[in-house]
């Protein structure tokens, strides 16, 4: 009998922590997707603060319909504000850590609708943070490209500032389309969830390029 009780207790239990566990929320301000199939949400890798007083992770990739998103984390872990205007400046290399060629989109307008929002400056204080995302969609339409997919990237606040690696819990696999889309830098009230935003529109035809401010 007390054999039974401890299992009944133990079954017990595991229903009640199965009950209270909860999908990650959206990055703030922005929706959430379901996490790319196979892959399991991953809390931000912790990363030592730079000499300029910051530290930004990434926040796992998240996918729909041939659609990824993946949230970056910026936070002021120095001890003087620091000031962020703009998009992030990113690159990306792969698995033999070569420069992978690729069209770096604000506002990924040409990908998704959604993350259009124009930069502010944001001034953080030590401890506060800021947000953003890289958007693109796995696509492969010309037999004749090579698809591409970066397995290192690096992560710049702007333009013409020290870029610093950020782990991918998995590729980001941009098939043939050479672009990749940054939304522009938005403050967070608190610590990030795990789970990138969604986009909410498919993709516009681009005709011409745009580079990042």
């Amino acid at each position: 009998m007390r054999k039974a009780a401890a299992r009944i207790g133990l079954l017990t239990g595991a229903t009640l922590l199965a009950g209270c566990a909860t999908a990650p929320a959206p990055v703030d301000g922005l929706p959430s997707v379901p996490p790319r199939p196979g892959a399991e949400a991953a809390p931000p890798t912790t990363a030592a603060c730079s000499p300029e007083g910051i530290r930004i992770t990434g926040l796992g990739v998240s996918a729909a319909m041939g659609l990824r998103a993946m949230g970056l984390d910026l936070v002021n872990c120095g001890d003087r504000p620091y000031e962020l205007r703009g998009y992030p400046a990113v690159a990306l290399r792969d698995a033999d850590g070569d420069a992978i060629p690729v069209r770096i989109i604000p506002g990924a307008a040409p990908i998704t609708s959604g993350f259009d929002d124009p930069p502010t400056r944001i001034v953080l204080a030590p401890g506060e943070r800021a947000g953003a995302a890289l958007i693109w969609r796995n696509l492969v339409t010309d037999a004749t490209v090579v698809a591409t997919a970066g397995t290192e990237l690096d992560v710049a606040p702007s333009t013409g500032r020290p870029a610093y690696p950020v782990a991918l819990d998995g590729p980001i696999d941009l098939g043939n389309t050479g672009r990749l889309g940054v939304s522009a830098w938005k403050r967070r009230d608190s610590a990030p969830a795990t789970q990138a935003p969604q986009p909410s529109d498919p993709p516009a035809p681009s005709t011409s390029p745009v580079n990042p401010l």
